[in-house]
């Protein structure tokens, strides 16, 4: 994840903020509000103002029902706690800040294969048959990605899938989802508070 710490980091400062409000290493705690802090990927902190938090993470098999459950319910608690930490003034009376949430899923044939949801009760959303048959995990995630940004968990989304060889090959199961819309929405994000500071 270092080398998507560096690319971030560079849109950062190519919009103008300063070096030292970009976090990547040390000091990425926040407050929360089911639990005192939490641990971010990258912090943009500048004029006491929490301004960018975005969440960095990788997912490669052989065990990606598990994991893939542990990371839907990691994102959506994340953005719940920092949300309602925010709302009751743990982050200062600042205006809101940016989420981001991105996930790179190792591109293999597990990944692509429908997985059969276990429905003894009650009929999964249909959503999750796209076509008629069930959501592979590249589906779930994109999924994931849309809803976490239409229910405003986050601000911006991004699903990457990339092979293990090399050299690396990156594609992008949903376009509205992919690195250049993360990228241009963390870009404007910047821009603004810039343009106000």
């Amino acid at each position: 994840m270092g080398a998507l710490e560096v690319l971030i980091t560079d849109i950062l400062l190519d919009a103008g903020l300063n070096r030292p409000h970009v976090h990547t290493r040390t000091a990425l705690e926040l407050p929360g509000y089911y639990r005192p802090e939490k641990q971010w990927d990258l912090l943009v902190v500048a004029d006491d103002r929490l301004v960018i938090a975005i969440e960095l993470k990788s997912h490669v098999g052989p065990s990606f029902g598990n994991n893939y459950n542990n990371r839907t319910e990691e994102a959506i608690g994340n953005a719940e706690d920092l949300w309602t930490a925010y709302r009751e003034g743990r982050l200062g009376k600042t205006p809101p800040p940016f989420l981001g949430w991105l996930m790179i899923l190792e591109d293999c044939p597990a990944v692509h294969r429908p997985i059969r949801a276990v429905e003894p009760y009650f009929k999964i959303d249909p959503v999750f048959l796209p076509g008629g048959q069930y959501a592979s995990y590249a589906q779930r995630y994109a999924i994931l990605c849309e809803r976490l940004v239409l229910e405003r968990k986050y601000d911006a989304a991004c699903v990457a899938l990339t092979t293990p060889a090399r050299p690396t090959a990156i594609t992008f199961p949903v376009r509205h989802f992919d690195f250049t819309q993360f990228a241009f929405a963390i870009d404007a994000h910047a821009r603004r508070f810039t343009a106000r500071a």
